[in-house]
This record gives C-alpha cells, sequence and structure tokens, in this order.
C-alpha cells in the first residue's frame, strides 16, 4: 500500500491531531515542544503508525501557530525517523528503524529552574571526597617529575583495585588492572577489542543504555536476552552463545540497572562455566555491586579468578563514590589488559592522575564510608517506594536489595508518553525503552532514587501531575504491589 492508497481512517485533520496533543505548550521553543508531544502521541498509539497527517498549513491553522514552527516540527521528526515524506503523498507516521537507539535517552542538558532531574542514577559526592583530594594533592609531588602520562594507570591505584578484588574472593595482580577514564571507556574498550561490524554481542534485556549504544557504534548487533523480576534466564543465555556464537556477552551481575536484579552464586558458576565451554568473554559491569542496601554483598563475578580467560569484570567509582572522579577499570588476563592499553591511545593516552590519587585513597578507607553511603541509599529507596504506593498505586514495582532506583511497571505503554510531558509538570525522567535494543519496555520506567527527599517528593508530585495529564485508565489494576525481591 503507497501513501496515497491509505484509507480515510488513517488520515487525520488537524483540529483533530490539535484535540489528540492536548495542552502540549510549554516555556521553550514551540517546535520542541510540539515534536515532544506529537512523538509522544506516536509511541503512545493516540496517533497510529502509518497514519498521514495534516499538512503542516492545516495544522497550524488548528493549533494557533505559525507554519514555521510546524515546518521546524515534521523537519525534527522526520530526522528522528517517526515521521516520513514524499513529494505529493504527504507525511505520515513511522517509527526510526532503530528506535531503541534513538530518540530514547535524553540529550545533554542545561539545568533548568524547578526541574527535578530523575534522568540518572547517580549520587552525590560524599562529605569525605575533600579530604580525599586534599590527600592526594599531598601525594602528587612524588608523580610530578615524570610525563603524567599512565596508560596502564597509576601503579598505586592498580595495586589498590587488586587488593579490592583479593579481599572479596579473586586473587589478583596489578598486571590484570587497567585503569580507565571511567567505566564507560571500560566497556567501549571491551566491545571495540572483540567486536565489528555484523558481529554480534549479546546483552541482558533490558540494560544499560549505553552499553547498547558503544555495541551499535562498533556496528555490531545487541542481541537480547531476557533479564525480568526473575533475573537472567540461564538456560536461554546458553541457547543464545550456542546459536548466534557472539563474540561478546555484556552482563550487569549485581542490582542490574535498570531491575536491580543479581545473579545468584550458582548462576555466576554457570556464566563462568558457559564463557569456559564455548570460549566467548563475558564481560561482568560491577559499578553497582558496593551498593548492596539489604543482605551480604554479592560475591565476585570472577569467582576465585582462575581457570577461565574468557572472564573479564568491569568496576568503577562513580558509583561507590562519585561519577566527577570518571575513573573505572579492567580486570581481565594481563595479555588482554596490554591489548587494551595498546588500543586506548586511539581515544586518550591516561586517565588524570589526580583524580586516580583520590580514588587510591578512598578505596584504602571504603568500609565507614560505604556504610553511610548504603545507609542513605537504604533511607531514600524506602522513601521513594512509599511515595509511590501514595501518590501512583496503580503502578507495580519490585523493592531491590541495592542499587539505585526503581524498576517500575506503569500498567499501561505509556513510558515515552510519560517522559516527553514530564518535564512541563518539573521533572525529567528516563522512558524505559532507552533500556531495550528494539523498543521495549514502554510500559516500564525507571525511577533513581539518589537526589535529595525533597526532591524526590517534588519529583514523585510531578510524575503524578503528568500520570493525570495522560488520562490513562487501567480497570481492575488495583493497588500498588511493592515487593522484597528474592
Amino acid at each position: 500500500m503507497t501513501m496515497t492508497d491509505l484509507p480515510a481512517d488513517r488520515r487525520i485533520s488537524g483540529r483533530r491531531l490539535q484535540s489528540v496533543l492536548g495542552a502540549w505548550q510549554r516555556p521553550g521553543p514551540a517546535y520542541i515542544a510540539l515534536a515532544d508531544a506529537l512523538r509522544a502521541a506516536i509511541l503512545s498509539g493516540s496517533v497510529p503508525l502509518s497514519t498521514r497527517l495534516p499538512s503542516e498549513r492545516e495544522l497550524a491553522e488548528a493549533a494557533g501557530i505559525s507554519r514555521t514552527t510546524t515546518t521546524a516540527t515534521y523537519g525534527l521528526l522526520r530526522d528522528e525517523g517517526y515521521l516520513a515524506s514524499r513529494r505529493g503523498s504527504g507525511t505520515v507516521t513511522t517509527l526510526p528503524s532503530d528506535r531503541g537507539a534513538r530518540g530514547t535517552f535524553p540529550k545533554p542538558h542545561d539545568d533548568e529552574p524547578g526541574v527535578v532531574d530523575l534522568s540518572m542514577a547517580a549520587p552525590s559526592a560524599p562529605s569525605v571526597l575533600h579530604s580525599a583530594y586534599l590527600a592526594a594533592l599531598d601525594a602528587l609531588p612524588r608523580h610530578l617529575t615524570g610525563t603524567g602520562y599512565a596508560p596502564l594507570g597509576l601503579t598505586v591505584l592498580r595495586e589498590a583495585i587488586a587488593a579490592w578484588y583479593s579481599v572479596r574472593g579473586t586473587p589478583t595482580t596489578p598486571d590484570q588492572i587497567l585503569v580507565t577514564t571511567g567505566a564507560q571507556q571500560a566497556i567501549h574498550l571491551l566491545v571495540h577489542a572483540h567486536a565489528g561490524p555484523g558481529d554480534r554481542v549479546v546483552v541482558e534485556h533490558p540494560t544499560y543504555p549505553h552499553a547498547i549504544e558503544v555495541v551499535r557504534g562498533a556496528g555490531a548487533r545487541p542481541v537480547p536476552v531476557p533479564s525480568g523480576e526473575r533475573g537472567l534466564d540461564i538456560d536461554l543465555l546458553e541457547s543464545t552463545i550456542r546459536q548466534v556464537a557472539p563474540r561478546l556477552v555484556y552482563l550487569v551481575p549485581d542490582h542490574r540497572n535498570p531491575t536491580g536484579t543479581s545473579l545468584d552464586d550458582d548462576e555466576r558458576a554457570a556464566v563462568r562455566a558457559l564463557a569456559r565451554r564455548y570460549r566467548t568473554t563475558v564481560v561482568g559491569d560491577e559499578v553497582l555491586t558496593e551498593l548492596t542496601i539489604d543482605g551480604p554483598a554479592p560475591s565476585s563475578f570472577a569467582g576465585d579468578g582462575t581457570g577461565s580467560a574468557f572472564v573479564v569484570s568491569i568496576g568503577s567509582a562513580s558509583k561507590s563514590f562519585w561519577g566527577g572522579l570518571r575513573v573505572g577499570w579492567v580486570r581481565g588476563h594481563p595479555d588482554l589488559v596490554a591489548r587494551l592499553a595498546s588500543a586506548r591511545a586511539t581515544v586518550d593516552i591516561g586517565t588524570p592522575l589526580l583524580e586516580q590519587l583520590v580514588v587510591a585513597e578512598l578505596l584504602a578507607r571504603p568500609v565507614d564510608l560505604l556504610d553511610r553511603r548504603r545507609a542513605v541509599l537504604r533511607e531514600h529507596r524506602d522513601l521513594l517506594a512509599g511515595l509511590l504506593l501514595d501518590r501512583l498505586p496503580s503502578w507495580h514495582f519490585e523493592l531491590p536489595r541495592g542499587g539505585l532506583s526503581l524498576w517500575v511497571d506503569l500498567g499501561a505503554p505509556a513510558s515515552s508518553a510519560l517522559a516527553a510531558i514530564s518535564v512541563r509538570h518539573g521533572v525529567r525522567i528516563v522512558p524505559g525503552t532507552a533500556f531495550g535494543v528494539d523498543g521495549s519496555f514502554e510500559q516500564n520506567l525507571r525511577v533513581p532514587f539518589t537526589t535529595s527527599h525533597d526532591e524526590l517528593r517534588r519529583g514523585v508530585a510531578a510524575l503524578a501531575d503528568a500520570w493525570a495529564n495522560l488520562g490513562i485508565t487501567e480497570p481492575g489494576r488495583g493497588a500498588a504491589r511493592v515487593h522484597a525481591m528474592v
């Protein structure tokens, strides 16, 4: 069927479209606000796919805005892949061919007064960070006689990280550690070292959005394996590895972003066995390991560290301490560490020395610091859960034993629509689709509990207002359910 063959019920008038979009106006550029509203309507199904939209002139007249605004709106949505136009055939709604990679995670933005930012799951700096910087400055003169470049990382930090793994039951030597500029660079280096155009990389589903972006950036194809409320399906993981022969497997074993579930000891052992059996590199992203709120901390993903050169761990100071430090690391076989250190020269030459010294100082005194951090996160998690139960009782979530956020089931496929209108109600959020490879999780929303009590209260109040504005009814849904994760 061509665009000109579309039936009448797949066309929408300017007046009807304006009615569907509702009160889309907000402070700022009108074309962006209109584009956000129209995009949300497409994703929520309010404007079905393959619907012919009114002309730019007709919509401008119906909405009481300039044609320049509607032209800019249509142009933006064409660029994003939500509209398609052909000369003489009009403009039709569609979806981006790689919707899971586009239009789901917010672009960098300036702070907006009065808007609570719940788009990032990251804690603020601990009070001891200042003293750690002072101690690092005292140690800095000993390193000023050299070039300042350390492609593998400072020895003192590599020794501290190796000791951290050893204490956790994974004997490690400094030559197994590569210090990186954040865990994101670690993911980038590992993906690009193993996969290229056309290769397959297995990822949990849902998973960390920027890992999906790195896989796609390498020209590789992310292959999802479900990891929902019950955790990772190990049997399906094995059958997927057997069938698609991936070059890499990327997992978040502890308090997964965004679901909050973790691998138990038996599952960790099973994953390590799969890595050995299929000779496939399996990466365990342990950036949230230290943020166990309830119960014992999970065991090391690498186990006793012997028997497989195919098990690699990633760590970071960003979640345990502070994102502004931009210090991460890779634990792997010394040959892999050397190869990654050589490859990083195309990205950078080394991680800043002062921040490395700060992290070495923090790792030397982590117990009290992390105990306080976990206590604060527990308090914030419980506050957020209570606020959601009170203000949004139809939403469902599991109470995670660790991590930084709740993974909420909205009960309706409206995550993108909610995210699109949330800013004008006073809160910025990321739709669930950002955590999938194919536009999945439209019914889910990640809600971090890393901000202050006041901002959590204002953020949930704003979410409740935005949700009410959507006018979604859920007959038979009942009260919100909350359970502790097993």
